[in-house]
């Protein structure tokens, strides 16, 4: 078999449908989308979930359970790792982490998570600290203090 000999299965390769083509198409005159009317308008048609003005029944149907989304508490991230950039014996706090561009904003507190390795002694000040990343801080000889 050679490139030139190659062909298509037949019925693999469907011809497009080119609307709008007179009599004898199928698809002339009005091209499929039936006569006047918001959706033959260009940029017509209605959004999801609209049902002519009735009500939605997305809206019908009462709400259920209960989402806390807006009261959760959000963390600004530190890892272990990170910490290395502070001299040995520093207390690190939130003002130093942002002077150092570790954080942007403070959010709900500062949150040490254990990633990375830590070689320095540090005292480090946080609302909150993962388990891995108390254990390698206390290992190396340094503290944690929940503030």
């Amino acid at each position: 078999m050679k490139l030139n000999e190659l062909y298509s299965v037949e019925g693999s390769v469907k011809a497009r449908k080119r609307i709008g083509r007179g009599q004898g198409s199928g698809t002339g005159k009005t091209s499929g989308k039936g006569h006047k009317g918001q959706n033959a308008r260009s940029g017509g048609g209605v959004r999801p979930g609209f049902e002519g003005g009735q009500l939605p029944l997305f809206r019908r149907l009462s709400k259920k359970g209960f989402s806390n989304y807006i009261f959760k508490t959000v963390y600004a991230t530190v890892n272990v790792g990170d910490l290395n950039r502070f001299e040995d014996g520093a207390t690190v706090d939130t003002k130093l982490l942002k002077e150092a561009g570790l954080i942007k904003k403070e959010l709900d507190g500062v949150k040490v998570l254990g990633n990375g390795e830590l070689t320095k002694k540090l005292t480090v000040k946080a609302v909150a600290f993962s388990k891995t990343a108390k254990e390698k801080i206390e290992k190396i000889g340094g503290k944690t203090e929940v503030i």
